[in-house]
């Protein structure tokens, strides 16, 4: 196997052995530094030697000694012999050994519930399920979100005492906290993909490596909850959103609308992965917020044009989605979507309507969207001031700018008018 090969394959093994560690022995910061050193031991002598018939026991056999050796080492600086008491656990919480099988999907899963727990904060769980689970270093999250490496490690180091201190359990929630739980794990790998696909700082629109992380953390969530309508729901919009990345950007970086967009350029397999992912999960039990969305997702992609878009269909989805979450970005869609079916007069006006009862947030977004519609119809000026509006509130320079380009081509063009 080449070295990227095998550096897959200890990416894809690292978050088991790790969960498999915390479940036995517990110190999850401990058994982390444990697992990193038997995975640059297997990246320094698997290409020479070849891989084990067995790499995860590997693993697991090599961290155990090396957390063995930690462990120890920690109780003789300390000297507190009766802390061997506490890092033994009992024999009936043993896990199994390393070539039985059984637990290496739940300790992944089980990892994923740990990293992503309420008692973090939302950075930290992000932090640290890209650190953790992701296999990520502490340099490359960082990078990721464009923020010094010190900061990130004292990000990750909060996070893990305070797994540490508050005695967090390395178990399956409660059945009763399950569902509240997993909602948490989908909005921490949601954040991480909308953070890569729509850049809130930065030179750059998105960052393909927070995309693909996402991406592939929740393609494993699905491998582990194959029967979950949300799990499915939340990759497949994922999947249909990234497939139209490549026409997002022009030449020079500069955002391309979608309406716009060059569709031959859209990933036509991601499409087809996503559609079939939502048309599965959409008959299967209660229908949620993801797999909503994934199915305007789906509807968009398989418009073969900007004029071919089936706008009643969004507007019916987005009515449903109201009713599951009514926060103010879901509200200021479901206006897009009744602009784009029923005339920019009756989105001019249900904006409006919102705007007034206080449930749309003044923003870049809300300027945008109302200056698009007065473009439609025909107020150039209007459209202009709140194109420069939206520009001065933006939180990105590629989003600036291209509000900036449509004040512009507003004010030098003109708009047509449409009613």
């Amino acid at each position: 196997m080449t070295v990227t090969g095998v550096e897959d394959l200890l990416r894809a093994l690292a978050p088991q052995v790790l969960g498999a560690l915390v479940r036995r022995y517990g110190h999850f910061d401990t058994a982390e530094d444990a697992v990193q050193e038997a995975l640059l031991a297997a990246t320094t002598q698997w290409p020479r030697d070849g891989i084990p018939d067995q790499p995860r026991a590997w693993l697991i056999t090599v961290a155990s000694r090396r957390l063995t050796d930690l462990l120890r080492s920690e109780q003789a600086r300390r000297r507190r012999e009766d802390a061997i008491a506490r890092w033994t656990i009992p024999e009936d919480r043993l896990a199994p050994a390393a070539d039985r099988d059984g637990h290496d999907g739940d300790d992944t899963l089980v990892l994923l519930f740990l990293c992503c727990h309420p008692a973090l904060t939302t950075a930290g769980q992000i932090a640290l399920t890209l650190r953790a689970v992701g296999g990520l270093t502490t340099a490359e999250v960082a990078r990721a979100f464009l923020v010094p490496e010190d900061t990130m490690t004292r990000r990750i180091s909060r996070a893990k005492k305070t797994i540490k201190d508050s005695g967090l359990p390395f178990a399956p929630p409660a059945a009763a906290d399950r569902d509240a739980r997993l909602r948490a794990v989908l909005h921490v790998l949601y954040l991480v993909f909308t953070e890569g696909y729509a850049a809130t700082s930065g030179p750059v629109l998105f960052r393909v490596d927070l995309i693909a992380e996402a991406i592939r953390l929740t393609r494993l969530l699905h491998g582990l909850l194959p029967g979950d309508g949300e799990v499915a729901g939340l990759l497949a919009l994922m999947l249909l959103t990234d497939a139209r990345r490549p026409a997002r950007t022009g030449p020079h970086g500069e955002l391309v609308p979608m309406e716009e967009q060059d569709r031959s350029l859209w990933d036509r397999s991601a499409i087809a992965e996503g559609t079939a992912l939502i048309t599965a999960a959409l008959p299967r039990g209660v229908t949620g917020p993801y797999q909503l969305q994934a199915a305007v997702a789906a509807v968009h992609d398989e418009a073969p044009t900007s004029a071919a878009t089936d706008w009643a269909q969004i507007e019916a989805l987005y009515e449903l989605l109201l009713r599951i979450d009514d926060g103010p970005v879901v509200r200021l869609n479901h206006a897009v979507a009744v602009a784009m079916a029923r005339g920019p007069l009756a989105g001019l006006a249900l904006l409006a309507e919102l705007e007034a009862a206080g449930k749309v947030a003044a923003g870049h977004r809300l300027h945008a969207v109302r200056a698009h519609l007065l473009e439609r119809v025909g107020d150039a000026p209007g459209a202009r001031a709140l194109y420069l509006a939206a520009a001065r509130l933006a939180t990105g320079p590629s989003l600036r700018r291209y509000l900036t380009s449509r004040a512009d081509r507003v004010d030098s063009n003109g708009p047509s008018r449409e009613h």
